[in-house]
């Protein structure tokens, strides 16, 4: 049992073991917390996603769905071996599980495997106090390949844990480990990846000795397969930084998520923003002119102007997430 790492250490952690971390927003506070405990910890589970497109993965798995609200786990580990963190605390990941097998983990008391799940989530044990929980881009099919970049991390996420709180790889496990009622991971062996992560407890954590591949499948894929122009929108346009234009309007005018058309739109936006700030200075000066004497026009335009100016960066600060 440990106390769960802080999102500065798990940072410092996965960091040291050569993982490359992208930081999601508010993750360090993003969390179910007020659903239930989060801790003591006795392990991590290994999921995939069922999606496709690593933008479009970390909007699911950070947000969640109306029937399951996210985060949906601590970490995304894409397809290029680059790591979301969109999360810390309590995450929907593991759901009900199988008491015994959180015995054997705790104890890591097994064999190459835990005993078969018994269990699953609407009968078994709270699992999303007892583990941190790692999502993987991952069809889930058998098919999609794992890449080598992808299953490297996945190692290097799961040493990083078990160094930090003293454990071996025996407190790493799927999660169709952990529940009778779920398939994942597919397409690699949980005892190999279990294999390959003690491998690496047996050196630093900076030890690089090359990548580390899953033994089926092994093939290696182009890092941009699978980003559709509507990903390409997503990274652009929906961050927490930047407030896009909304789906439903923006498919309405660009149902194919043409960038250039994006980019156009934002122009002609500009265009014509200028304009109006254009004739209501015109309009301004009229008035004043007309009072006579009343009011200094200079003065007027420039009032005007810096409260369009104060708007605009109201906008700008609005449209990043508290």
């Amino acid at each position: 049992m440990a106390t769960p790492l802080s999102a500065s250490a798990v940072l410092a952690a996965l960091r040291s073991e050569g993982v490359r971390v992208v930081e999601v927003g508010n993750w360090r506070t993003h969390n179910r917390n007020s659903k239930g405990p989060w801790g003591p910890l006795n392990g991590s589970i290994v999921h995939h996603t069922v999606t496709k497109g690593t933008a479009a993965t970390v909007r699911i798995i950070r947000d969640g769905y109306a029937a399951l609200p996210g985060p949906l786990c601590h970490g995304m580990i894409a397809k290029d071996g680059r790591v979301h963190m969109v999360g810390w605390g309590r995450t929907n990941h593991a759901g009900g599980g199988d008491p015994k097998v959180l015995e054997q983990v705790i104890a890591e008391s097994y064999g190459t495997a835990p005993s078969k799940p018994a269990r699953g989530n609407s009968n078994g044990t709270d699992g999303n106090a007892h583990f941190y929980g790692w999502e993987c881009e991952n069809l889930g099919d058998g098919k999609d390949p794992w890449p080598a970049a992808q299953y490297d991390a996945i190692v290097r996420v799961q040493a990083a844990l078990c160094r930090a709180h003293g454990w071996t790889a025996k407190s790493v496990i799927g999660h169709r480990e952990w529940s009778s009622d779920k398939v994942d991971p597919r397409g690699f062996s949980m005892s190999d990846l279990r294999a390959d992560v003690g491998e690496r407890l047996k050196h630093p954590a900076s030890w690089s000795p090359g990548t580390t591949t899953p033994t089926t499948p092994s093939t290696e894929e182009d890092p941009m397969a699978g980003i559709t122009k509507r990903d390409i929108f997503d990274a652009v346009w929906k961050t927490d930084a930047i407030g896009g234009p909304a789906d439903a309007a923006d498919h309405k005018t660009n149902p194919t998520w043409q960038p250039q058309s994006i980019l156009k739109d934002v122009q002609a936006r500009i265009r014509s923003m200028d304009k109006r700030m254009a004739a209501q200075t015109a309009a301004i000066t009229a008035l004043a002119g007309q009072v006579g004497g009343g009011a200094d026009t200079a003065t007027v335009v420039a009032a005007v102007e810096a409260a369009i100016e104060r708007a605009v960066i109201d906008v700008n600060i609005n449209t990043k997430e508290a």
